[in-house]
């Protein structure tokens, strides 16, 4: 009997344990130059992929700032309401098989993203393989 009850605690504590550690929710992205923080992104989950949309930028000269040079349907839309993570796919402790969108530049490229602890995601953009691109840290927004 008690093999079985410390057997439930722990599958209840590891179900805990995994669902806390989720890509989903609000992130802090930074200014690859300044190190500023730039904007929050809201990841959220739509049919199994990931997506990850831009809701507020953070500084005030930016608020009105439209994306100029984005492709297709995000052309001269504002930044603010924007996908710039598209389609990402669960493969073990990543997500990958996606796509970023840059609206500074309007560039898009491959992207994977992984958790670095509870609340620091590292997110690659890159063209053509992994290993060439470059990747940046996004921090968790506490609620």
């Amino acid at each position: 009997m008690k093999v079985k009850f410390i057997a439930i605690i722990a599958l209840i504590m590891l179900t805990t344990a995994a669902n806390a550690q989720t890509v989903l929710g609000k992130w802090k992205t930074f200014d690859d130059k300044t190190g500023d923080a730039k904007s929050i992104v809201e990841i959220t989950e739509r049919n199994g992929k990931v997506y990850g949309k831009v809701i507020e930028l953070l500084n005030p000269n930016m608020k009105d700032m439209k994306c100029k040079d984005c492709p297709g349907d995000d052309k001269n839309k504002p930044v603010v309401g924007i996908e710039v993570l598209k389609g990402l796919s669960k493969n073990g402790e990543k997500y990958d098989d996606g796509k970023i969108l840059d609206p500074s530049s309007g560039k898009v490229y491959k992207c994977n993203i992984q958790l670095d602890g509870k609340n620091k995601l590292k997110v690659r953009g890159y063209i053509g393989f992994a290993a060439i691109g470059r990747t940046q840290t996004w921090e968790r927004v506490e609620k």
